[in-house]
């Protein structure tokens, strides 16, 4: 009771900050956010906070087809080999000045230094270069054929467009400057982390002339500002729902939906019918998961049912999905999959692995439901198999910096996380986070498996879908082999909202431009 009391009082305190003339939409997002960078954090909330205040070349629409969207026109060479690509008029930044095609570049730089997807394609760049002001050349040494899913590409990382001057930072550094030309711009003045962070309504912001459809076309910000207001604790963040003082409740927890449904002045809906993978992830790095047998023998423990049940008892919210990709995936295959957990023959791998007995530290933010109670899931089942475990309580914000540790598990290190990549980031090997396996290069987790790399490269330049079906088969393949990480559900979050607020978008990030209140 004391915990409530102090989060209403918080609330209270952060509302009566806002700006009263100006139209305010509240939200209470699915975590925090502790830094800004979207390039060096792969965590969603950074990437949400990126779609407020940048824009990219390219986007997908609500069929998950490329638009342009900085990008006015563009046209390739008959060989493939050559790009061009013209900015559309009105780009500025949020300090006024023109975006131009040197902003472009540096921003594209930087993010390809951190991002599978872009390192591929510079690899495969001979020149990228400005032709003037607002025309960008690419100039290949060979064929690519996903050269639009790379600069569109919607997720983990989005190749955000900033100043050159921001874009200058180190890839191995946070950027602490948030200009950028989206529709939104960040008040770094009233950012509070742990409570509040606040976006203004970008008055400079010229919206593509098309209708808001996914994350493409007219981006219009229907309000001055945009508050979200961090509240840990679920039935103060219901209540605050329930009686106005926000309008929007993100990935809103299956036992509180009810209660939401019930009222009359709430529409609870999925934030997306994509969904999202949640998946156990080993480092390889350290003990014990070091031990490829180790990782293979925990594949055959999970029973994906167990993890979708302990989200929600509703059928609509989650089911299993044998697969790297996600279940609503063209590539989808549960090729080599085992077709029911056998635990038996868990433990015996366990033994035959050479298990030493260290314990598994597994990290636990407690203030993410869905990611909490798949980690009590994750340990029940380690320990069942014969894997010591060590659950290791904090904050979602503190998971995100802990999991980029690479240093012992004594000195801050780590050996489990769980996390819920949207469905855009498992469609297809290419884009897949998850499924890099470049060792130092990859994501965090630090997969080593030349296979897998060589197979993601040969469906970037597969020449149709029935090929790039084929080698996506034998890239789950060898990932099994590897077991490069587990998947252990497909679930679908909920997103909870006040009936007087209409526009809501669906794209499988959350996004608050195209929103009205009646």
């Amino acid at each position: 009771m004391q915990l409530r009391t102090l989060l209403a009082t918080a609330l209270a305190v952060s509302l009566a900050g806002s700006a009263s003339a100006q139209s305010v939409l509240r939200v209470r997002p699915f975590a925090d956010i502790k830094a800004i960078d979207p390039i060096v954090n792969t965590d969603y909330g950074t990437r949400n906070h990126g779609y407020l205040i940048y824009d990219t070349l390219f986007a997908v629409d609500d069929k998950l087809a490329y638009q342009p969207q900085m990008v006015d026109t563009y046209s390739s060479s008959s060989d493939g080999l050559t790009w061009s690509f013209h900015l559309r008029p009105g780009l500025a930044f949020h300090d006024g000045s023109k975006v131009t095609a040197s902003d472009v570049i540096a921003s594209l730089q930087r993010w390809a230094k951190r991002d599978g997807s872009g390192q591929i394609l510079m690899s495969k760049t001979a020149a990228l270069e400005a032709v003037d002001d607002s025309t960008i050349r690419l100039v290949l040494r060979e064929r690519f054929g996903m050269v639009l899913d790379t600069l569109g590409k919607p997720s983990s990382q989005p190749p955000f467009i900033m100043p050159a001057r921001v874009a200058a930072t180190s890839a191995d550094a946070l950027i602490t400057d948030p200009t950028g030309s989206g529709p939104f711009m960040m008040k770094k003045d009233e950012w509070v982390a742990g409570a509040k962070t606040v976006y203004v309504k970008n008055p400079g912001y010229v919206p593509r002339a098309e209708p808001a459809s996914g994350l493409a076309g007219g981006k219009r910000a229907g309000f001055d500002r945009v508050e979200m207001v961090i509240l840990p604790e679920l039935q103060t963040a219901l209540n605050a729902l329930r009686t106005g003082q926000i309008d929007i409740f993100e990935e809103i927890t299956p036992d509180l939906a009810p209660t939401a449904r019930a009222d009359a002045n709430i529409t609870v809906a999925r934030q997306d019918n994509l969904g999202q993978e949640q998946m156990l992830r080993m480092n390889w790095l350290t003990k014990p998961f070091d031990n490829a047998k180790l990782r293979a023998a925990v594949l055959y423990a999970i029973d994906q049912e167990d993890f979708v049940r302990a989200f929600s008892d509703d059928p609509t919210a989650g089911r299993p999905c044998n697969s790297f990709y996600i279940c609503a995936s063209p590539y989808f295959t549960d090729a080599g999959w085992p077709k029911k957990p056998d635990l038996d023959k868990s433990r015996q791998m366990v033994k035959d692995s050479g298990y030493d007995g260290t314990p598994a530290l597994l990290l636990d933010p407690t203030d993410v439901q869905r990611i909490h109670a798949h980690i009590l899931v994750a340990d029940q089942m380690l320990r069942s198999i014969g894997i010591n475990t060590n659950v290791q309580a904090m904050d979602f914000a503190q998971m995100i910096s802990r999991r980029g540790s690479k240093a012992p598990i004594d000195k801050g290190g780590w050996s489990i996380f769980i996390s819920g990549p949207a469905g855009l980031d498992m469609l297809e090997p290419f884009g897949h986070q998850a499924l890099r396996a470049g060792c130092d290069k990859a994501w965090v987790g630090w997969p080593c498996d030349e296979k897998i790399e060589a197979l993601r490269a040969e469906f970037a330049n597969a020449p149709d879908f029935a090929a790039r079906r084929k080698i996506a088969e034998a890239v789950q393949l060898q990932a099994i082999s590897s077991a490069i990480y587990w998947p252990v559900a497909n679930l679908y979050p909920l997103r909870a909202y006040r009936k007087n607020v209409e526009g809501i978008l669906t794209p499988p990030v959350p996004v608050y431009w195209n929103i009205t209140r009646k």
